[in-house]
C-alpha cells in the first residue's frame, strides 16, 4: 500500500471541526517536552560534583547514567499503548507528577543506590510523556497543515530542551549544589499539570482490548538488553555477560513480534510497518539518530577537555544546533507541501551528512563561529527530517492507534541514540587508545591515560608539568583524530539514510498537500 493510499486511509472521511483551546493545550505538551529535553542532557554535567559527593564506585557511576535510557527505551512501546488504552492525558498527568517525584528523590539522593533507583524510576515516567504528547497532538489537531505546524513546534521544543540543558545546568552548577539540576523538573511539572487538567482533552482508543503484560514483559527485556549489550560493548568490548544479555535481548525481540502477530489486540500492530511510508519514516529516525548521537556525545567531550571550554560555554557553542533544528522545524511541513516529503527528509538528511563530515576539518583552535555555522547547518537538516518523519509516522495511523505509532517513533530515537553512541565511541575509542606515548612519562600514566580523555586530564594533573602537559597534548590529539574519523563514519550514516528516505518515502505526501 502506497504512503498516499495510507494516509487517506488513516483519515476520516468527515471534516472535524477545530478543537476550542487546542494551540493552548500545545503549549502544555510542549512543557512535558520541555522537561524530558532538559533532564536527557542536563545529568552528563552533573557527573563529576554527584561523584564526588555520593563516592559511586565506576560500574555505579556508568549506571546512574544509563539506567534512564535503558528504562525508557524497554517501556516507550508498552507507555504509548497503555495510553491508547486508559487515555493518554490521564498517562500524561499521572507521569508527570510521578517524574517529578522522582527528580526530587534523585536531588535529595544520599546513596549510590538511591540515585540509581530514583533514575530508573524517573525513566519509567518519562516513558509515558513522550509518546502521550505527540499522540494527543494527532488528536487535537485535526486540519493537516495546523497538525504539521503543530508537530514543528513539538519537535522545536525538543531541540531547545536539549539545548538549554547544558546551558541551564552549567549555570544551576556555577551557583548551586548538584541536585538543583533535578529540581528545575518540579516548577514546570506543576504548571503542565495545573493548566493541563483543565485545557488537554481525554483520547484513547474506544475498542482497546487488553493491555498483555507478556507482551510489556517482553519488549522491556528485548530493549533493556540490546541496548545494554550495545553500550557495554563499546565501552568495554565483547565479554560472555554482554553476549547473553545481547542473546536474551535479540530472542525476546523476536518473541514479542511473534506474539504480535497472534494476538487479536496486540500492544503493537505489526502491520504499521507494512506501510511503506511508516517504515521509512521509522528507518530515517533511527539511521539520522545514530549518525547524530555518537558524534554529538564526543563533541561535548571535545569542547571541554580539548579546547579548554567551560561547561556553560560549551553548551552555549552547541546553541546554533538547536536554533538551525527549531526555525527548520517550525518550516517543514510548508517546505514539504511546496516540494515533497522525500524532497525534504532526504534533502535535511544530506544537511547533516555534510554538516558532520565538516567536523573532520575540526581542530584544537577551529573558532566558534566555525563551529556554530557546521552545528547550524546540522541542526536544520534535523529540524527538517526529524519534523516531517514525525508528521509522516502520525499521518500514517489512525488515531486510535497513535500513541503506539509514536511510541515506535521515540524507541528508533533511543535505540539509534544507543547504537551511534556505541558505533561511533567504538571509532574514536579506538583510535585514541592507540597514541603514541611521549617519552618520560610512566608506563601506568599512560594506560591510566588511555582509557579515557578525562582518565588522561586527571592523570596529566598529577604528573610534573612538562610530562604531564606532553601527555595531554598527545591524548587531545588522538581523541580529536578519532572524533574526526567518527565524523566521517557519521556522515556517510546520513547520507545513506538519505538514499534510503529517497526510495522509501516516494510518492508519499502529507495530508492538505497537493502532491
Amino acid at each position: 500500500m502506497s504512503g498516499a493510499t495510507a494516509v487517506g486511509a488513516a483519515s476520516s472521511g468527515t471534516a472535524e471541526q477545530p478543537r476550542p483551546g487546542r494551540w493552548l493545550a500545545l503549549g502544555v505538551l510542549v512543557l512535558a517536552v520541555l522537561l524530558v529535553g532538559v533532564d536527557a542532557t542536563v545529568l552528563g554535567l552533573a557527573a563529576p560534583y554527584l561523584s564526588e559527593d555520593l563516592r559511586p564506585s565506576g560500574t555505579q557511576l556508568l549506571w546512574i547514567g544509563d539506567v534512564y535510557s535503558f528504562v525508557i527505551a524497554g517501556l516507550l512501546v508498552s507507555m504509548g499503548s497503555l495510553g491508547d488504552r486508559i487515555g493518554r492525558k490521564k498517562l500524561l498527568l499521572t507521569g508527570s507528577v510521578a517524574f517529578g517525584a522522582m527528580s526530587a528523590l534523585a536531588a535529595y539522593a544520599t546513596t549510590p543506590e538511591m540515585m540509581i533507583a530514583a533514575r530508573a524510576l524517573q525513566g519509567v515516567a518519562g516513558a509515558t510523556l513522550m509518546p502521550s504528547t505527540l499522540a494527543l497532538i494527532r488528536n487535537l489537531f485535526h486540519d493537516p497543515r495546523e497538525r504539521s505546524l503543530a508537530v514543528g513546534v513539538w519537535g522545536a521544543a525538543a531541540s531547545a530542551g536539549t539545548a538549554v540543558g547544558p546551558v541551564l545546568g552549567g549555570f544551576l552548577l556555577g551557583h548551586f549544589w548538584w541536585g538543583s539540576v533535578f529540581l528545575i523538573n518540579l516548577p514546570v511539572m506543576v504548571v503542565l499539570v495545573a493548566v493541563g487538567i483543565k485545557v488537554l482533552p481525554e483520547s484513547r482508543n474506544p475498542k482497546p482490548g487488553p493491555w498483555d503484560l507478556a507482551s510489556v514483559g517482553l519488549s522491556l527485556v528485548g530493549m533493556i538488553g540490546v541496548v545494554y549489550a550495545v553500550k557495554e560493548a563499546a565501552a568495554h568490548g565483547v565479554g560472555i555477560g554482554v553476549a547473553v544479555a545481547g542473546v536474551i535481548g535479540v530472542l525476546a525481540l523476536v518473541g514479542f513480534v511473534r506474539r504480535q502477530l497472534r494476538l487479536t489486540t496486540p500492544l503493537l500492530d505489526m502491520k504499521l510497518f507494512s506501510n511503506r511510508g511508516f517504515s521509512g519514516a521509522v528507518l530515517a529516525d533511527l539511521l539520522t539518530i545514530l549518525g547524530l548521537a555518537g558524534l554529538l556525545f564526543f563533541l561535548s567531550q571535545f569542547l571541554q577537555m580539548v579546547q579548554g571550554r567551560s561547561p556553560l560555554n560549551a553548551g552555549l557553542v552547541e546553541l546554533p544546533a538547536a536554533v538551525g533544528a527549531m526555525g527548520a522545524g517550525l518550516a517543514a511541513g510548508h517546505v514539504a507541501r511546496r516540494l515533497s516529503v522525500r524532497a525534504v527528509v532526504s534533502g535535511g538528511l544530506v544537511l547533516v551528512g555534510l554538516g558532520l563530515g565538516a567536523c573532520a576539518w575540526v581542530s584544537a583552535t577551529t573558532a566558534t563561529p566555525v563551529l556554530g555555522t557546521i552545528l547550524f547547518v546540522v541542526g536544520v537538516g534535523a529540524g527538517f527530517s526529524f519534523t516531517v518523519t514525525a508528521d509522516v509516522i502520525l499521518s500514517s495511523v489512525p488515531k486510535e492507534q497513535a500513541g503506539a505509532a509514536s511510541a515506535v517513533s521515540e524507541t528508533a530515537y533511543e535505540l539509534g541514540s544507543a547504537l551511534g553512541i556505541a558505533l561511533l565511541g567504538s571509532v574514536v575509542t579506538g583510535v585514541y587508545r592507540n597514541f603514541t606515548a611521549p617519552g618520560g612519562v610512566p608506563a601506568d600514566a599512560v594506560g591510566a591515560a588511555r582509557e579515557s580523555l578525562g582518565g588522561a586530564v586527571e592523570t596529566a594533573g598529577d604528573l610534573p608539568h612538562r610530562a604531564g602537559e606532553a601527555l595531554l597534548h598527545a591524548a587531545q590529539g588522538a581523541f580529536t583524530d578519532g572524533m574526526e574519523v567518527a565524523a566521517v563514519v557519521g556522515g556517510v550514516i546520513s547520507l545513506s539514510a538519505a538514499a534510503a528516505a529517497w526510495i522509501l518515502l516516494r510518492g508519499h505526501r502529507l495530508e492538505g498537500g497537493e502532491g
